[in-house]
């Protein structure tokens, strides 16, 4: 939305601090070549994507599989904006839905759908396509922005088939699809199996969705434990019992930098004061805004080895 003329490219939104002047003004776009630094992926085009780059990988590993992807910093502030006008749009015609992120959320449609009828007769998943069709018509209209949507049976295969059809999808899934649309995919597309679960899957000759729901349950827990074993069995057969959340109270609010060069604790001790103070200073004003108060104060570091050390 911001700089059209990139559609199409390979970019890359990641880092801190200001990497580029506007491009909207004519000013040159760095490339990931000529990026130093210890900064992260925030997000990438599918273009980008497509040579291999992802969300969370370091932009220096990045660089080396697509150098001449473009590079963009990330504007937060921007997205939680937006994400905030997606929400409110989402509103406006399902008022039921869990936030899940700053981009993701599900959606209550089954009192919405199911009121419409009052006794007919008429297609319920019919009308649950044109209630999402809507939600992506407001959205759009609200922000300029697509958004993929699955309609499915429970919040885990809701996850699944939202990818399937991505960008701007829209995927109706119901159980009987389940073994022609689910079980061929790759067992780590199912949201809860990582990949020191997905490696310890293959190790047992397991790679897809349907040969996990064909896998023996007592086998599974043997390998995995009673709870994440007998869950794994469940979620192959796509079956999850959550309900839709539409309040929680956070249990922690918190802050959190990558820095983009190592700073050393003598060396560095004033710029690290400075970020460090920064910090606390936005948790505050989260807390202020939120009409939230804290009685407990942790603190995360992260050294250049990768050491992660909590207090």
């Amino acid at each position: 939305l911001r700089y059209p003329q990139l559609r199409g490219k390979p970019l890359v939104i990641g880092g801190r601090r200001r990497t580029a002047e506007d491009p909207s003004r004519g000013a040159a776009i760095p490339t990931l070549r000529e990026y130093s630094g210890r900064g992260v992926i925030t997000t990438a085009t599918y273009e980008a994507r497509a040579l291999g780059v992802h969300s969370g990988m370091g932009l220096m590993k990045a660089a080396q599989l697509a150098p001449d992807a473009l590079l963009l910093p990330a504007d937060f502030d921007e997205y939680r904006r937006y994400s905030r006008m997606f929400k409110d749009a989402v509103r406006t015609v399902a008022p039921e839905i869990e936030d899940r992120g700053i981009d993701e959320i599900y959606i209550e449609l089954t009192d919405l759908v199911m009121s419409d009828f009052a006794g007919d007769t008429l297609d319920p998943w019919g009308r649950a396509r044109d209630v999402a069709a809507s939600i992506q018509g407001a959205v759009f209209e609200a922000t300029g922005l697509s958004c993929s949507i699955g309609i499915t049976p429970n919040k885990l295969l809701s996850k699944i088939a939202s990818d399937l059809e991505k960008p701007g999808g829209l995927t109706v899934l119901c159980e009987a699809d389940i073994a022609t649309r689910i079980w061929p995919l790759p067992a780590r597309k199912v949201n809860g199996i990582g990949p020191k679960a997905s490696a310890r899957l293959e190790a047992l000759g397991i790679r897809t969705i349907g040969e996990l729901a064909q896998a023996d349950r007592v086998l599974l827990v043997e390998h995995f434990g009673k709870s994440y074993g007998a869950w794994l069995h469940e979620a192959a057969h796509g079956r999850d019992e959550r309900a839709v959340v539409t309040y929680t109270e956070p249990k922690s609010i918190s802050r959190e930098t990558t820095f983009e060069d190592d700073l050393h604790p003598v060396r560095d001790r004033e710029q690290l004061s400075r970020i460090f103070t920064g910090l606390c200073v936005r948790v505050a004003d989260d807390l202020q805004r939120k009409g939230y108060v804290g009685k407990t104060i942790g603190l995360k570091l992260r050294y250049d080895n990768f050491k992660t050390v909590t207090r």
